[in-house]
């Protein structure tokens, strides 16, 4: 059985950061000495502990000081990598918080000192993450506590905690269009080109024209580019590619192009060129693309104008013209219309989630990969769903506080559970359906859901309940971004009362 931990927190997260544990846990005196600052208040803490009990690793040692659940699955004075989601620094929607949108320093806190305990003096622990290319990552560190933990570690552990931020770029967006762009050092180890070849999710789309595929900044060659003459190539981060071990902790949420964000979908964020990522394929679905349902005169004119578009935008000519149009369309369309491939047929962003989960589990610190009959390295996921997103994701959802933190080593069993807490059907969604069913470089043990047991445990005496994905009770019954609704839902979804 491939087990997934799952805990909830009835308080919440820790307000104030560094975020220290609600108790002085013996394996943390084993890490600080006896004096162990404690936050009662900081649910969080215990719900993440409490998953990685769930999850059996270092079961026997659960309660003493010898537990390191980490270190069951790298051993000291190896590198660690933490992958979190911050993926903006700020949440549009009125009925929202930052809180659904990036994973919460009270979460991050309790991954990294069981990270620190499981690495030992000798080994290194760094944060990596390559947000959107708007994202003000001073912002992040501030309001996530990323500075505050970096010192915390400096003075308590006499150790270096690393904060890597993988961009190679950021832009700035007035009106939905890049007007200024500025450089950035991005990922000091470098970065690795790995071309999947045959072994890409696309390879076998004969559906889908490469001509059409559509990155994320103005010029389509450079994602047509690395995805024509039976090539699939990624730009990803040396400094995650080469670690020992990855720890993934994104964040429970709607997805407009996926469904959901999750665990899969969180390795986006290891790649250091967005633009070689398709997202979606112009044009409609009738059309060959995927970019909007049907043939609608409206949509298939602003496809046509967003192309002529391009290769001005590209080079910063028009742009107050364009800017002009972006509020005209505002003002008389809103924002709920599909477009960009935002909505239940995108046949395009799943693969490329596949590929980069690929790219992940199989290309090894020697820069070898796709030679091994399974995955060459360990990531395990944390997945933070404390304060949930739904709606508009993941750059505008709705806050719900569902309370949960999930662990797992099996990135879709994980995302299976999630999406049955969320009241919604994996079969409906591309990326975990087929990551199940593909034999290609697989990433998931699992076959059927039938294979999955989750051990839901109790953060306060930690009591185990055995349960199956069936038996996840439904807190509340997620609202899929509004390209997915009446499409993904669960329709036996059993709500806890």
């Amino acid at each position: 059985m491939i087990r997934v931990g799952l805990s909830f927190a009835p308080k919440g997260y820790g307000t104030k950061p560094p975020f220290d544990p609600p108790a002085a846990y013996p394996e943390l005196q084993t890490l600080f000495g006896t004096q162990v600052t404690q936050n009662k208040d900081n649910d969080a803490y215990a719900a993440v502990r409490a998953a990685l009990y769930g999850l059996g690793l270092d079961r026997e040692n659960f309660g003493t000081p010898q537990w390191n659940p980490i270190g069951a699955l790298v051993p000291k004075g190896k590198t660690i990598v933490l992958k979190p989601n911050f993926i903006r620094h700020w949440n549009p929607e009125a009925k929202g918080t930052l809180a659904s949108v990036i994973t919460h320093g009270s979460v991050l806190r309790a991954a990294l000192d069981y990270a620190f305990l499981a690495a030992g003096p000798e080994g290194s622990v760094t944060i990596a993450e390559a947000p959107q290319q708007e994202c003000d990552f001073e912002q992040i560190r501030r309001l996530v506590g990323l500075d505050v933990l970096e010192k915390f570690y400096r003075d308590h552990l006499g150790r270096k905690l690393t904060l890597l931020d993988l961009r190679r770029e950021t832009v700035t967006y007035r009106d939905g269009i890049i007007v200024a762009r500025n450089s950035l050092p991005g990922d000091p180890a470098g970065y690795r080109d790995i071309d999947l070849g045959e072994k890409s999710c696309f390879a076998q789309a004969t559906n889908l024209d490469p001509q059409r595929f559509r990155g994320a900044d103005y010029d389509a060659s450079v994602t047509t580019k690395h995805h024509t003459g039976g090539n699939h190539a990624y730009l990803l981060s040396e400094t995650v590619l080469s670690a020992d071990l990855v720890i993934n902790l994104p964040k429970l949420k709607t997805h407009k192009k996926t469904g959901v964000t999750l665990a899969l979908k969180n390795m986006v964020g290891i790649n250091g060129d967005k633009n070689r990522l398709p997202h979606h394929s112009v044009g409609s679905v009738a059309d060959g693309g995927d970019e909007f349902p049907d043939r609608k005169l409206l949509d298939r004119v602003r496809s046509r104008l967003t192309e002529i578009a391009r290769p001005f935008l590209k080079r910063g000519i028009a742009t107050g013209v364009f800017r002009f149009y972006r509020r005209i369309e505002s003002a008389t369309r809103g924002a709920t219309f599909i477009r960009s491939g935002n909505w239940y047929g995108n046949r395009t962003t799943w693969r490329m989630c596949i590929d980069l989960n690929r790219c992940l589990y199989y290309s090894n610190a020697q820069g070898n990969f796709f030679g091994a009959k399974e995955p060459v390295r360990k990531v395990l996921t944390i997945l933070d769903g404390i304060i949930a997103g739904e709606g508009d994701g993941p750059l505008a959802p709705v806050d719900v506080p569902l309370g949960a933190v999930l662990a797992a080593t099996d990135p879709v069993a994980i995302d299976i559970a999630a999406v049955r807490l969320m009241g919604f059907d994996e079969t409906k969604i591309a990326k975990i359906r087929e990551a199940m069913r593909s034999d290609t470089l697989r990433i998931t043990q699992l076959r059927d859901t039938s294979e999955i047991s989750i051990a839901e445990v109790s953060s306060q005496d930690f009591q185990i309940r055995e349960i199956a994905p069936d038996q996840i009770a439904c807190p509340h019954v997620f609202e899929p971004h509004y390209g997915w609704t009446n499409q993904i839902e669960l329709r036996t979804s059993k709500v806890k009362a």
